[in-house]
């Protein structure tokens, strides 16, 4: 039995508790947040401690951390991890700026802990099955990818000013998603962007309406479409053409029945929020993590993985901002 630390009593954090105490080999040791009203009602749903950070870092029967507090946070809270010897979980990004990132993986090396970044998105089931299909050569050759991705509102200005922006914060799921799925890094990244959703987020800064083109030494290409809103739920869908034939991950819908009758059709709407729609792929996530506690694997989502990510969103936004194509 692994004890887990969950650092960030939040949204997410509920997620990621509700995962750990499911899980025949992890307990919720312990949890660590600012506001104490938070950690004291998760503790209390699983009978778990509150800590602190010290407190937490230097206790010997805590095995693992799992970070899910605010993102200027991480980095600092994975190097004391890595300093203590405890095996890391963190959500995405590691942090906003590369060259910190950069100086918080050394660290980890320095101290060869596993670390473990929560793209959650390479464990849903239907997108795991489109790479597994790649892999197996059922399309041939990849040759074009399209990701889509929508959000079912916009996030406040608020939220926006300390995000990171649009491809920090939302994209870098995607360009992720993109380098899992087609197996190669990309060569050049070209982006274009408006602001059509809510004119507070452009006041702020930020675009809220993206199309990206990455494009492989291969010849192959994806492209990602993002939007801020979505008038009909969570949009997230996937195209993959190959030279062989075509694989599509189409939307997790709210039900499964759909209707036909004299007037039309009629079908659900997709899972309105990313909590729905990827609940299987946090619960999955969570047992690769404590199969890389085992020693049964290795972190399939490395800190390796979150530089290159936040390496494209950055490079995604020089294109923009310069209105060419940036190579890589």
């Amino acid at each position: 039995m692994f004890n887990i630390a969950l650092l960030g009593a939040g949204r997410i954090g509920q997620i990621h508790a509700a995962n750990i105490a499911a899980h025949p080999h992890s307990t919720l040791w312990s949890v660590v947040d600012p506001n104490p009203e938070n950690a004291a009602r998760i503790a209390e749903k699983y009978q778990a401690r509150q800590q602190s950070v010290e407190q937490t870092m230097s206790d010997p029967e805590v095995h693992a951390v799992l970070i899910a507090s605010a993102t200027d946070t991480h980095a600092d809270l994975i190097e004391i991890a890595a300093r203590h010897g405890k095996a890391i979980f963190c959500e995405k990004p590691v942090h906003l700026d590369l060259a910190r990132v950069r100086d918080c993986l050394k660290v980890v090396k320095e101290h060869s802990v596993p670390l473990f970044i929560g793209f959650n998105r390479r464990f849903d089931p239907q997108f795991r099955k489109v790479k597994n299909d790649v892999l197996q050569g059922r399309i041939g050759k990849p040759e074009s990818l399209v990701i889509i991705s929508r959000d079912p509102s916009p996030p406040p200005a608020e939220y926006v000013r300390v995000s990171g922006g649009m491809f920090r914060d939302m994209t870098i799921h995607d360009f992720d998603m993109a380098r899992f799925i087609m197996g190669e890094e990309p060569v050049s990244v070209y982006a274009q962007g408006s602001n059509l959703v809510d004119p507070a987020i452009g006041a702020a800064g930020d675009i809220d309406t993206a199309f990206i083109v990455l494009k492989y030494a291969s010849g192959a290409l994806a492209t990602i479409v993002n939007s801020r809103r979505s008038a009909y739920g969570y949009d997230q869908r996937l195209e993959l053409h190959g030279s062989k034939g075509l694989l599509t991950a189409g939307n997790i819908l709210e039900n499964q029945i759909h209707f036909f009758g004299e007037g039309g059709s009629l079908s659900a709407l997709p899972e309105h929020f990313f909590l729905q729609r990827y609940k299987e792929a946090y619960a999955a996530e969570w047992q690769h993590f404590v199969a890389v506690l085992r020693g049964e694997a290795k972190p399939e989502c490395s800190g390796d993985d979150g530089e290159r990510a936040l390496y494209l969103a950055d490079k995604a936004l020089e294109s923009l901002r310069s209105q060419r194509e940036v190579d890589l």
